[in-house]
């Protein structure tokens, strides 16, 4: 009972100094300062471990259809070039503020299973959205598939595949959604 009691104490102590700890303001939380070395690597193995837990039953279906790449070329373009970059981009006017960077997707492959789970959930605390509540599963699988092209791609090949991906029904009907309001 008393070894309990101990343990108990400890762990009211620990409690309430990482309450002190967050109360005090000492931790400086600006994008443009980075993370004590130990907290980045909790933080970035806390990331890595709960997306590939949670994307570890998805079931990837077809990638290599040309139209489900070329649809996701034309989302990438819209959506995540920005942060991401794109073959050819140095770095975009977002990109240097934020911390931690994101990956350089035509540079780095991503397991398909944990980039659908990314895509659809986003990352807390990150500037990563959640593309789930306006996008459907066809939608996020066809960025998927993209993104498994996207690696070693030229600027031109990025150029050309873009051209020719289909216009985003749903940015459309927000353009004509914002006009009406004009």
């Amino acid at each position: 009972m008393k070894f309990l009691a101990v343990i108990a104490a400890v762990l009211l102590v620990i409690v309430a100094g990482l309450g002190v700890f967050a109360w005090s303001g000492v931790y400086d939380i600006g994008a443009d300062a980075p993370h004590w070395h130990l907290t980045s690597h909790y933080l970035t193995t806390l990331r890595d471990r709960s997306v590939r837990v949670r994307s570890a039953q998805i079931t990837v279906p077809n990638l290599d259809d040309p139209q489900l790449i070329l649809k996701g070329a034309g989302q990438y373009a819209a959506m995540c070039t920005g942060c991401h970059l794109a073959p050819g981009m140095a770095d975009s006017e977002i990109r240097p503020g934020l911390y931690p960077q994101p990956p350089v997707l035509w540079q780095t492959r991503v397991d398909p299973r944990d980039a659908y789970w990314v895509i659809k959930h986003g990352i807390k605390m990150s500037a990563m959205p959640a593309w789930g509540g306006s996008h459907d599963d066809d939608t996020i699988w066809s960025m998927v598939a993209f993104l498994q092209k996207l690696p070693g791609m030229t600027e031109q090949q990025y150029k050309d595949i873009v051209a020719k991906a289909p216009p985003d029904e749903d940015m459309k009907m927000e353009m004509d959604h914002a006009h009406m309001h004009e």
